[in-house]
């Protein structure tokens, strides 16, 4: 830990040695960050990219509702992106300019006091925009991809890069560009009126409450749906879980919810192996019961 910190290059933000990194997570369990690094502004972020030794490993991370950190730590740097500078939501006529760090369900309340449309699906996702990019987010029908006109991104040299939405070769919770840590993105939305999408949002929010336990200790849906929205017989990964009859199992503290079978729990005092194995265990049963490889959605980062 000593011998990485006095190697790194000086910033204007925070380099934090052997942070705790539970408290970042929704899940609240995992091991320390090597170092954290949490940047003042963009420039910032690049410039140190850009003197960062390449052998250095590099994990930017946003909220943590869809991460889980491993009880051994993450080696490297871990990178958060936070504050005003990374989280900014400016309305700029039928678009939305928002920061990578901002929450999902705030750039759908900026849109819709905006009265613009289209955007009503981020108000479900417990997330940040960094991720909605990463895994082409959505809900209740509409995905990242169906609004999304342009992002920017810092490489691993610290070269700003501009992506149209086209070159994300967009799928269902994927997006093809790889070691890239978002600073900024651009939505094109619809005008309407900001009543009418706010009883949209309203909905989804409400639909949300009702089906999932998003007062729970948990990280959003673990598994990706086998088959793409719109695919014929599509299957659905919550379904796959309960016939397999793991509803409610249990792993140290972990537990699969009661309430939806997508999500796992920590129910006070779970480890990242406990929810990591008991992952694992729903794998298995849903692949002995119907012969389908569920596919993690939830990141794992780090140690065992």
């Amino acid at each position: 830990m000593e011998s990485l910190i006095s190697s790194l290059p000086p910033v204007r933000g925070r380099l934090l040695p052997g942070e705790r990194l539970a408290p970042f997570t929704w899940f609240r369990v995992g091991g320390e960050a090597e170092v954290l690094f949490i940047p003042a502004d963009v420039e910032d972020l690049a410039s140190f990219l850009r003197a960062l030794p390449s052998d250095v490993p590099v994990y930017p991370i946003g909220v943590g509702s869809n991460l889980i950190v491993r009880d051994g730590g993450v080696p490297g740097v871990v990178v958060r992106l936070a504050g005003r500078e990374f989280g900014a939501v400016v309305i700029d006529g039928d678009r939305v300019v928002a920061g990578s760090g901002a929450l999902d369900a705030t750039v759908a309340r900026a849109a819709a006091k905006a009265g613009l449309s289209g955007l009503e699906f981020l108000v479900g996702i417990p997330g940040t925009i960094g991720g909605a990019l990463t895994m082409n987010a959505g809900c209740y029908g509409r995905e990242t991809k169906d609004v999304l006109e342009a992002a920017w991104g810092v490489d691993r040299t610290g070269e700003v890069r501009r992506y149209a939405a086209s070159d994300f070769g967009f799928r269902y919770r994927h997006s093809d560009p790889t070691g890239i840590i978002w600073i900024q993105a651009v939505f094109r939305g619809q005008p309407d009126d900001p009543a009418a999408i706010e009883a949209r949002m309203n909905e989804i929010s409400s639909r949300r409450e009702a089906a999932q336990p998003i007062r729970e200790k948990t990280g959003g849906s673990t598994f990706a749906n086998p088959d793409p929205p719109g695919a014929p017989d599509a299957r659905s990964a919550w379904k796959l879980v309960d016939e397999a009859g793991m509803r409610g199992a249990r792993r140290g503290g972990a537990q699969v919810s009661e309430q939806h079978c997508n999500f796992l729990i920590n129910t006070g005092d779970a480890t990242a192996a406990d929810i990591e194995g008991l992952g694992e265990d729903v794998r298995a049963a849903v692949k002995a019961t119907s012969g389908v490889d569920l596919r993690w959605e939830i990141r794992r980062i780090g140690r065992r």
